[in-house]
């Protein structure tokens, strides 16, 4: 009976990295040379791509001598491939450079090797033939009902529509972003999220809406260029890695080599990763509207292989709706409303609650602590003490996001300003750090102070 060779893309579980590869080359002297690869990288049905880092042997031998052959494993059965290759071109820049560029360098960053571990050039192989290696102890195969890769589903196209009706009906910040979180776990498998929206101005992402994590993370932040995330930021392109402890292992095998060599003072410091503890599968896709970056949307998983090109595709569809919600609801609710002309409330005395709440502003890096505790800073602090004083000084409790944004102590970005986002944000904060202090909305772009409790305040210059 012929047995019908395997097809490479059939074969993508051997081609997220979880499994090093073994690749074999030749010298035109006939000496022979093996070095493993962290990934083989899917090009096309007939091509592959091999990341030309450190592997000098390799590199010099297949421009001499262009037949290689690597040897991969199926982590799910660890059924052997044999890959006979021929290597054509190296390409040291254009999209598939670029796309292997932002996966190291997003490992790279988590391992504190962004110096050390870098993409020279992306070598490119054609595919001549494919062997299934007989005489490895294979694993049962997995469930016949596992869905292939890269497929879309008539389910699928009813979840999206969906989800594109329900953000449309949204008519507030805060409803879009835990509805589209919602969505993403029930009707997408997703299980746990989050959104991250951009302050240019500090190179940072902040935390403003999660699902699926035991803490909540909302104010978080990750900086431009630090680990997926960052990186997705930086470069405002999707990311998927589908074997982060995989490919960690790998970089922190080299971090030891190199400290062998260079000492740790020098090399940066690990990043941990951010969201869920022990992350075996991540998705990170911009939120962009007309080249600006609003955000970021991420996705994780704790299974390796959980996410691959379809759920790529999806996310991207997503995210393209989610940040066009955002971008509209921001300037809607910004400039909607109208000055409020409500008689001034007196601030509860000190001593008129048996409890307290003492708020502490320090004029050095704009933060406030809470009864000692750190709440939160930058412009969501300036906001947050503006609006305590203002209640304990004057006995104002309600509040318009127009007079917030006309407010020059509080320094808003002349541009995309992402002042509803921001108190968004501190909302969040407050019912995480002291619920019995709350800001309420009372429509499109107002809002009210209410406290259970007295409020005191103090300040430090330094």
């Amino acid at each position: 009976m012929t047995t019908v060779a395997p097809r490479l893309e059939d074969l993508w579980p051997c081609l997220q990295g979880m499994i090093p590869a073994a690749l074999s080359t030749c010298a035109l002297d006939g000496t022979p040379n093996i070095t493993f690869v962290s990934q083989i990288h899917y090009v096309d049905a007939a091509h592959v791509a091999i990341s030309h880092q450190f592997f000098n042997k390799t590199h010099r031998n297949v421009r001499e001598n262009p037949p290689a052959c690597a040897m991969m494993l199926d982590p799910r059965t660890l059924q052997a491939y044999r890959l006979y290759l021929r290597f054509k071109r190296s390409e040291s820049s254009g999209p598939l450079f670029d796309s292997m560029s932002l996966q190291l360098q997003a490992i790279a960053s988590y391992s504190g090797m962004t110096d050390v571990f870098r993409l020279l050039a992306a070598d490119i192989y054609e595919v001549l033939r494919i062997e299934r290696v007989e005489g490895f102890t294979s694993l049962p195969a997995p469930p016949p009902a596992e869905r292939p890769s890269g497929l879309f589903i008539d389910e699928d196209l009813v979840s999206l529509r969906l989800l594109a009706e329900r953000l449309n009906r949204c008519e507030l910040l805060g409803d879009l972003l835990e509805t589209s979180l919602q969505l993403l776990d029930e009707r997408f498998g997703f299980r746990h999220s989050m959104i991250l929206l951009a302050d240019e101005r500090n190179g940072k992402l902040f935390t403003i809406a999660s699902r699926g994590y035991a803490q909540n993370g909302v104010g978080s932040e990750v900086g431009f260029g630090d680990g997926l995330i960052g990186m997705v930021a930086r470069a405002r392109r999707a990311l998927r890695l589908s074997a982060i402890d995989h490919s960690l292992r790998y970089a922190r095998a080299v971090r030891d080599r190199a400290e062998a060599v260079a000492g740790k003072e020098a090399l940066c410091r690990e990043i941990p990763l951010p969201g869920l503890p022990g992350a075996a599968a991540q998705i990170a896709v911009p939120l962009t509207v007309r080249g600006q970056l609003i955000g970021v949307l991420a996705v994780e998983s704790p299974e390796p292989l959980a996410f691959m090109s379809r759920e790529d595709s999806l996310l991207t569809i997503v995210a393209a709706q989610l940040a066009a919600g955002i971008e509209h609801l921001s300037r809607e609710q910004d400039d909607s409303a109208v000055a409020l002309h409500t008689r001034p409330q007196p601030a509860p005395a000190a001593g008129a609650s048996a409890r307290a709440r003492h708020f502490c502003f320090f004029h050095a890096d704009d933060c406030v602590f809470v009864d000692g505790d750190y709440l939160i800073r930058n412009v969501p602090g300036r906001i947050l003490w503006r609006l305590l004083t203002q209640y304990c000084g004057d006995g104002r409790s309600e509040f318009t996001n127009r007079e917030l944004r006309m407010d020059s102590w509080l320094r808003l970005p002349e541009f995309k300003d992402n002042l509803e986002s921001r108190l968004i944000l501190l909302r969040k904060r407050m019912e995480q750090k002291c619920p019995d202090v709350r800001l309420v909305p009372r429509g499109r772009g107002r809002f009210a102070l209410e406290t259970d409790v007295a409020i005191e305040l103090s300040e430090k210059k330094a």
